[in-house]
């Protein structure tokens, strides 16, 4: 069975609301701590948010000996959302509230004209920012509302994406992954009462080599960055580290749709692994079927209507987000991804994500206290 988000019970939508709440309440009062998070002192002055893209809890589980920092720290597995890809869960992350509600529903989007790529805010034709406003796509806001510095890239300030998930924040960029914890430390002693900071390098090392040697070195510094980061906390300050997925392993075992299938299919949209077919008009139930008796031994091959009655995207789905889902998706659970050839890049992916699987979906949420 897939590995669904526990929306209101442990997934990352919970996280930003629990932090903002305890950062903005009286000074030193006495929280509960949700069972979904390891119990630690609330009544710390300060807190910090770092994400680390593609740290899932598997993985570190599996290799804790190359990462003793995130080893020692107290922590919980929570899930990522449906699907298991950045721009999805970011969003969710930092609006505090579910896929259907905030819109951002994947990878690469139906818009009506055209498939959108949510990471880049364009298509073939380039931008698509006047076409499509990041606020109107994504109307809910984030931080609910409170300007929260944000330590990310700095190149990725002016994106599209960065409009529609972060925009009313206070960008705070860096250049090279050292300054992330100089940076906290400077806006922590200026006053800020939350950080919120955002690393990248994991996934995509994960994504261009796999796991192996160069994953298992970008670990190792995503370790010390950490470790990095807890020293150059002030007293008084809570540490939350999580993720925003995991990753298989796939490589080239990418599955081309057979001339049968891509019949019955006038576009695709979302990822390799959680992959949105949009079937021409009135051959949905005849896709579904067709896609069963085909990649069932792979895949869950399921409707759109299935995935809505099982709230895999949250208990409300509003109409715009309704409008850019497929008829079928097919949401592997082997290790195989589905190909799009208007779903390219500059190299075969190795690493991927997006499914719902256990190594996709469940990520961990670190808490250290100086």
């Amino acid at each position: 069975m897939p590995v669904l988000p526990r929306y209101g019970n442990g997934s990352l939508v919970d996280v930003m609301p629990w932090v903002l709440r305890a950062a903005l309440g009286p000074a030193g009062a006495v929280l509960d701590v949700p069972q979904w998070m390891v119990p630690h002192d609330t009544t710390v002055e300060r807190r910090v948010v770092l994400l680390i893209d593609g740290l899932g809890w598997n993985q570190l589980h599996a290799r804790r000996a190359i990462a003793p920092t995130l080893a020692a720290l107290d922590g919980s597995v929570i899930t990522s959302v449906a699907p298991t890809t950045t721009a999805t869960a970011l969003t969710s992350l930092s609006t505090g509230t579910c896929p259907g509600e905030h819109g951002i529903v994947g990878y690469r989007m139906d818009m009506g004209q055209s498939v959108m790529n949510t990471l880049r805010w364009g298509d073939e034709r380039g931008d698509l920012r006047r076409v499509h406003a990041p606020s109107d796509v994504q109307p809910c806001p984030p931080f609910m509302g409170v300007r929260v510095p944000v330590v990310s890239k700095a190149e990725l300030e002016d994106t599209g994406f960065t409009a529609a998930h972060l925009r009313g924040s206070l960008p705070a960029g860096w250049r090279v992954a050292s300054s992330i914890p100089v940076i906290v430390a400077d806006l922590l002693g200026r006053g800020e009462p939350l950080v919120y900071a955002y690393y990248d390098g994991l996934d995509k090392v994960a994504h261009e080599r796999g796991f192996g040697a160069h994953y298992d070195a970008e670990l190792r510094a995503c370790d010390r960055l950490v470790a990095d980061l807890i020293a150059a906390l002030p007293p008084g300050t809570a540490l939350y580290v999580t993720a925003d997925h995991g990753q298989v392993h796939v490589g080239d075992n990418t599955i081309t749709l057979p001339p049968e299938v891509m019949r019955l299919v006038r576009r695709q949209s979302g990822e390799g692994r959680f992959r949105w077919l949009h079937a021409a008009n009135g051959a949905e139930r005849e896709l579904l079927d067709t896609c069963t008796g085909l990649f069932g031994d792979v895949a869950w091959v399921v409707s759109r209507q299935q995935i809505l009655d099982e709230a895999w995207f949250g208990p409300v789905v509003r109409p715009p987000a309704l409008r850019r889902l497929g008829d079928v998706a097919l949401v592997p659970f082997a290790d195989v991804s589905f190909d799009d050839p208007a779903d390219g890049g500059h190299f075969v992916l190795q690493c991927r994500h997006g499914s719902m699987t256990a190594a996709e979906v469940e990520v961990p949420l670190l808490v250290h206290v100086a």
